[in-house]
This record gives C-alpha cells, sequence and structure tokens, in this order.
C-alpha cells in the first residue's frame, strides 16, 4: 500500500514517528476544543441580560494561570524529549549496519553496494537488517525520502551525510527527492525493494549484475585508482624511505582510518570519511604536524564515486603500523 497521506509502516522508525505524530495531532485538535468550548460556554453564561452574579468579578485567579501553563508546559516537554531522543537515534547508525553509498546527482539516485553492484534509482536491501547510506551531492542539494520508512535527510555536495533505518517489511516502496533540485526534480524519484535475506543475496550474487560482468568491489576498484595514480609513491608502507626527506611525503594510511590525527597547532581531528575525502579534494585545509602542504588537489579531477571507491579501500588497510598522516 504506498497512500500518499498514510504510508505503509515498513521500517522499525515508523511507527514511533506516526505515534509522535498521532500525538500532536491529538493534543492539538483536544486543546482546540477544549479552549472553543470554553470559549462557548463563558459567551454564553455571561451574555448580554443574563442572569448571573456580577457583583464580585474575578480578575485573576493563581490555580488557573498554574493550570494552563504548568500542564501544557509539562506535556510540551514530554513530547520534545521523546522527539529528540527519536532524532538522535536516527542520526547515530549502529555498528553493524549493512553500509551502502549513495550519489545524487541531477536528476537521478545512484546506488553502490560495497561488493560493486550498482544501482541506478533502484536500491535493494535485506529485511529486518540495519542499512546505513552514506551520502553525497554531485551538483546541488537534493533530500533522501523514503515515506514508508519515515526517514528523510539532505545530501549536501562536498559533505558526507548518514542516514539509516532497518525495514521490517518486504516489499517496493517509493524513493524521492524532497529538496527543490532543478527542472526536472519532480523526475527524481525511484524505488526500495525490500527482500528477504537469502534473496537478497542471491540478487547481489547473480541479478545484481544484469551485464553479466564480473563487479569489481568497492575497496578493489579503490585500490586499483590508488595504484593507477600512484598514491603509493608517497602513501605506501615504504613511504618514508628513499632520498625525499620524510616530512615530504604524506606517510603510510595503514591504520589511519578512525584514528586521531594531530595537525599543526595542536589541534586532533578524526580521521572519517569526511576528513579522508577533504584530504584528498583539499589537502591543504588540515596539514598534518610534521608534513608539508605539498599534496595535489584532486577536486575536479575524480568523481564522487572514485573517491568513495579511495575511502573504502583506505579502510581496509591494517594497523601494522600507527598512522603518519592523512593528506
Amino acid at each position: 500500500m504506498n497512500n500518499p497521506v498514510f504510508p505503509e509502516q515498513a521500517s522499525s522508525f515508523a511507527v514511533e514517528v506516526d505515534a509522535i505524530y498521532y500525538l500532536l495531532w491529538a493534543l492539538t485538535i483536544g486543546f482546540s476544543l477544549l479552549v472553543m468550548a470554553v470559549l462557548i460556554f463563558l459567551a454564553y453564561r455571561y451574555r448580554r441580560g443574563a442572569r448571573v452574579d456580577r457583583s464580585k468579578p474575578v480578575h485573576s485567579d493563581l490555580r488557573v494561570e498554574l493550570l494552563w501553563s504548568v500542564v501544557p508546559l509539562i506535556i510540551g516537554l514530554c513530547v520534545f524529549a521523546w522527539s529528540a531522543h527519536l532524532y538522535a537515534r536516527t542520526r547515530i547508525p549502529p555498528d553493524d549496519a549493512m553500509e551502502i553509498y549513495v550519489i545524487g546527482k541531477r536528476w537521478m539516485w545512484q546506488m553502490q553496494h560495497g561488493n560493486g553492484v550498482r544501482e541506478n534509482a533502484e536500491l535493494h536491501i535485506p529485511v529486518n537488517r540495519n542499512i546505513k547510506l552514506t551520502m553525497i551531492s554531485q551538483d546541488v542539494i537534493h533530500s533522501f525520502y523514503v515515506p514508508a520508512f519515515r526517514v528523510k535527510h539532505d545530501v549536501v555536495p562536498g559533505t558526507y551525510t548518514r542516514l539509516w533505518f532497518r525495514p521490517t517489511k518486504t516489499g517496493r516502496y517509493r524513493l524521492y527527492c524532497s529538496q527543490y533540485c532543478g527542472t526536472q526534480h519532480s523526475q527524481m524519484d525511484g524505488w526500495v525493494t525490500v527482500m528477504e535475506p537469502e534473496a537478497f543475496e542471491r540478487w547481489l550474487e547473480a541479478e545484481g549484475n544484469e551485464a553479466n560482468v564480473k563487479t569489481v568491489g568497492l575497496a578493489d576498484a579503490g585500490k586499483q585508482l590508488f595504484d593507477q595514480m600512484a598514491c603509493g609513491s608517497c602513501h605506501g608502507s615504504n613511504a618514508q624511505t628513499g632520498s625525499i626527506p620524510a616530512a615530504q611525503r604524506g606517510g603510510s594510511l595503514n591504520g589511519l582510518y578512525g584514528s586521531l590525527v594531530k595537525l599543526k597547532g595542536g589541534r586532533q581531528v578524526k580521521a572519517d570519511e569526511a576528513y579522508l575525502r577533504e584530504s584528498i579534494m583539499r589537502p591543504n585545509e588540515k596539514i598534518v604536524d610534521g608534513y608539508w602542504a605539498i599534496m595535489p588537489s584532486y577536486e575536479g579531477q575524480l568523481t564522487e564515486e572514485q573517491v568513495l571507491q579511495l575511502i573504502a579501500y583506505i579502510k581496509t588497510l591494517g594497523k601494522s603500523e600507527p598512522p603518519r598522516g592523512g593528506q
């Protein structure tokens, strides 16, 4: 059922999001009717000509003022706490989530699974599995929106954003861009297909590549690109050897991902996806302590897909030695 007013509840977030939504509706309607009823009652009781005692009018009553101030305040704070807790949970993906990369571009969604399978305007995922989307835009701001999952998040150029959910029902659900992005914005839609785990694995292995060509895993493609661009001459395991001073090299990337990197000036940053992307596209933004700003910028030379491949490869590099830098 793809009802635009009451979409099907197909994720672990949907029931709780709807509960908050219906609670807000109930509170709005309830308080509106209560206020209207009191107004009508007082207007009728104290209408002109009515026989009521007006000799001792009451201008204020602390009990009434506390009642209409404290009760709505408590209700509002409870709703806020519930909503904020749910919002925070939607922004922190669990560690066991299956990661899928999403690139938004005018006017299409491009998905890529870890084993290299690509999809356009389609996303196949297993049911009852935590799914994490790492998203970026290639041009303007888009917004990834699946009504049945009750999830929506902006997809921003130059910045990775994350969205996660847990589908609870198999089926096909509409995917939209909910941020106006140009003349064909209304056509930037697609489908999310939720499958049984066994069926998903079969699709991923056999049906995922319609051309029947062996797909290259994201990390494997990243390694090929890493070797093709000779990144290892500065960032290989033996990058500190040779006649060129170590400060003129970028250092080994082994164990870099997820570690803390000390920058010039003493500040430390975590080497996450955003840091790695910035170090590739704009390497002089953050200079690692002990290294020179000599790495060229690859902005405009690499597509977002290629950057994701390089990051996926860097993630796989072991921790045989401490990281020396991220540029």
